[in-house]
């Protein structure tokens, strides 16, 4: 009787698996490990089912559970572009801050950074593939090339959470990201309003094909189209997030245009496109509308040469990947498809009241407001641990 309880009560116990899912519904485990990882080959009212005899099951993955018996962390790691700016390095700030409230000593963090859209995006998803990560955050941005690499991560069971910019039909997990459309609506509302209906005005982007860019786009076309039809929208110019290509491609721009009305940098390029704007007498004779915050803008911004900023919340955005990733490894809880953050928009006159928001409490140094967004010394005290292979 004694030996028959105690076995009732570990049969209580066990959690919920994979296959027990399966069983329930009557379908594969491989069509259960679809669904839960959002793969683009299960139906919608499949993933449905699956997700709530998932959560009727009170199922959870186990690699938490397996990490501390075998004391061995969980390992997830971070590939992101080496952008021109600091947007990246807030964003891996954010990340690193999250892992060390909830993660602690459970959890490990390779960051593989890579130099260029078309260069490293690859190699570094790959690398992870190798290094038999638990799970991926990464930046997406060629999304067709990144795409059969994180579909084989799907399959392999390891979730991918897309931070700024997505990979449709790729199997991710989530996507986190400032609201693109909102970007390009508020960028655009700005500027008809600034010209009062009229004029000439141009946006850069990436390139058309990174999804962040290409949202932003149509957004900004839309809108200006909708409200401000007197206004025209010359074709995007596309910079890659090079800074020589982006001050080329702008001087063209303006040599081409010189009566232009305004111009909305949706890049990290902003500096080479001002930079341009000021070579051809035209950086106070147009509206100027940037991209995040880093000293080199905020100087701009309090000079007057940019209008406004439309600040993406980087730090935010890593938090919120890392946390949605780590309570989808440790307690199986899934995330929605795409979780988005309301950027701000950064004035001359609210921009001290922004940077005085992202100033450590402690800190009351009025001079360290143009410095405090991921300055050199701050990029330098991140602790990732980087891979010794791959």
């Amino acid at each position: 009787m004694g030996l028959y309880a105690k076995t009732k009560e570990v049969e209580m116990v066990r959690k919920a698996t994979i296959s027990d899912i399966a069983k329930a519904l009557g379908i594969s485990t491989t069509t259960v490990h679809h669904a839960l990882h959002d793969h683009s080959r299960v139906s919608a009212v499949t993933k449905a089912r699956v997700l709530q005899t998932a959560k009727q099951l009170e199922y959870r993955p186990n690699l938490a559970a397996r990490s501390l018996s075998s004391k061995r962390k969980l390992c997830i790691s971070v590939n992101l572009l080496r952008g021109i700016t600091t947007f990246f390095e807030q964003v891996a700030a954010g990340i690193e801050e999250e892992a060390n409230s909830l993660g602690g000593q459970y959890v490990g963090v390779q960051l593989r950074g890579y130099p260029g859209i078309e260069e490293g995006a690859e190699e570094a998803f790959r690398a992870a593939l190798g290094a038999k990560v638990d799970g991926i955050i990464t930046w997406s941005g060629e999304p067709e090339k990144i795409r059969p690499l994180m579909r084989r991560a799907s399959r392999d069971g390891i979730p991918v959470v897309c931070v700024g910019s997505d990979a449709p039909k790729s199997g991710r997990l989530a996507l986190v990201s400032v609201d693109t459309l909102a970007s390009g609506a508020i960028a655009a509302d700005l500027m008809g309003l600034t010209l009062r209906g009229m004029g000439k005005v141009a946006i850069t982007v990436a390139e058309v094909t990174t999804m962040e860019h290409a949202e932003k786009l149509k957004s900004f076309e839309n809108t200006l189209h909708s409200f401000y039809p007197e206004v025209q929208i010359l074709p995007p110019i596309e910079d890659r997030n090079i800074e020589a290509l982006a001050y080329e491609k702008c001087c063209k721009l303006f040599s081409e245009h010189p009566d232009l009305g305004g111009v909305y940098i949706s890049t990290d390029a902003s500096i080479p496109a001002i930079r341009a704007a000021r070579d051809h007498g035209l950086v106070n004779e147009m509206t100027i509308v940037a991209t995040d915050l880093f000293p080199a803008l905020i100087n701009e911004i309090r000079a007057g040469a940019v209008n406004a900023t439309i600040f993406q919340r980087p730090k935010s955005q890593g938090r919120l990947a890392f946390k949605i990733l780590y309570e989808y490894l440790t307690e199986g809880k899934c995330p929605p498809s795409r979780l988005t953050l309301m950027p701000h928009l950064v004035t001359r006159g609210s921009l001290d009241f922004m940077c005085r928001r992202l100033l450590p409490r402690t800190s009351n140094q009025p001079d360290q407001l143009k410095n405090i967004l991921c300055s050199a010394e701050t990029v330098g005290r991140f602790r990732f641990r980087k891979p010794t292979q791959g």
